[in-house]
């Protein structure tokens, strides 16, 4: 949904599906394609039908397979016609009994992040929208330009007024970046900055400007934007901040993605802001928060479970992603002092163990 992928990527996308559908599922859940109205999509009234921005990307799909394994039924919103078509190509849809309930499917539709009314028509029905998509732009010189991060801003304002105009939806997870909270002026000139950076920071977008940091300031002023749009309405927000996002394929699946998120990354990796997050997690928390709404879930969310402070560690991210001094540049040392900034995702983690505990 507004991705931009390369034909190599879509590929990976749809044989990654196609391998955790027949080497991992046990036929419990059901895939079933229809790009039909919305109304012939099986009701949400008790918070289990929920749809899928960009379903098929490298977060998508692990988001969709962790809502699959709690019970919910999931629409998802695809990009175009092409990836409706090459998922039908492949059978991963399976005819069953409308009457069964239709719990723990996938419905796929398709619908267009820029236009409002194709995105009223896919939320219609549904309790909940996770709103994961980005633009990527494959043949731009970082993957990610200045366009994109306007475009991104005016999707997101769309995303969250379509959320808004349907009346089944009453929450909205938003997908945001780790990169939309760590861009700032130094602390090194300014000690009236904190040392943490948690869920009240926010990336500098004149900052993001000047340095030509378009991924870091397209996830920032996207998700400003959402949360102005649905300030005083009748829709409750959440966003998730991820670091860059790993777990098995990322470097074949998502490496465009992030190719743009490193940009820049020499800084971060100074500083202590370099961190990285299994997809896996992403997704559990995702539908943690989602499940926390009516309790105690509420604002920003930063997810990471690594940071990385060993220059090894950046020249082997870099092989993983076929690129060469992205990270590392002349840097051959271990980060073993006090950073300039500390990275504290500890609402996400308290939230997460206590619907653990809870389940």
């Amino acid at each position: 949904m507004g991705v931009v992928r390369s034909e190599e990527s879509r590929e990976a996308e749809i044989e990654e599906i196609r391998r955790i559908i027949e080497g991992e599922r046990t036929g419990e859940e059901e895939w079933k394609g229809n790009n039909g109205g919305a109304d012939e999509l099986p009701g949400g009234a008790d918070g289990r039908m929920v749809c899928v921005t960009s379903g098929v990307s490298f977060l998508g799909f692990a988001l969709v397979d962790r809502l699959l394994s709690r019970g919910f039924t999931v629409r998802l919103a695809l990009d175009s016609q092409e990836d409706l078509e090459k998922v039908r190509e492949l059978e991963m849809f399976r005819e069953t009994d409308r009457d069964s309930g239709g719990g723990g499917g996938v419905w796929a539709v398709i619908a267009n992040v820029m236009d409002l009314d194709s995105l009223c028509c896919a939320f219609d029905g549904c309790a909940a929208v996770f709103h994961t998509s980005s633009f990527i732009d494959p043949s731009g010189v970082s993957g990610y330009s200045k366009q994109m991060a306007e475009m991104e801003s005016r999707a997101a304002e769309r995303v969250i007024e379509a959320c808004v105009r349907t009346e089944s939806v009453r929450k909205c997870i938003f997908t945001s970046s780790l990169l939309a909270c760590v861009w700032r002026r130094s602390s090194h000139h300014n000690h009236s900055l904190p040392t943490i950076v948690d869920e009240n920071c926010w990336s500098d977008e004149t900052l993001c400007r000047d340095r030509k940091l378009w991924l870091a300031l397209g996830k920032t002023m996207a998700e400003k934007a959402a949360w102005r749009a649905a300030r005083g309405r009748n829709l409750k927000l959440v966003t998730v901040c991820p670091a860059l996002n790993t777990g098995p394929g990322f470097c074949r699946r998502n490496a465009t993605t992030s190719i743009a998120y490193l940009k820049g990354s020499q800084e971060l990796f100074t500083d202590g802001l370099l961190a990285t997050v299994n997809v896996n997690r992403v997704a559990e928390a995702h539908v943690c928060v989602y499940e926390a709404m009516d309790s105690t879930a509420c604002g920003r969310y930063i997810c990471y479970d690594n940071v990385i402070r060993r220059a090894e560690d950046t020249i082997e991210l870099e092989r993983q992603l076929g690129i060469t001094n992205r990270i590392s540049g002349t840097t051959t040392t271990t980060l073993d002092g006090p950073n300039s900034f500390e990275l504290c995702n500890s609402k996400l983690s308290r939230l997460i163990s206590t619907s653990r505990w809870c389940h």
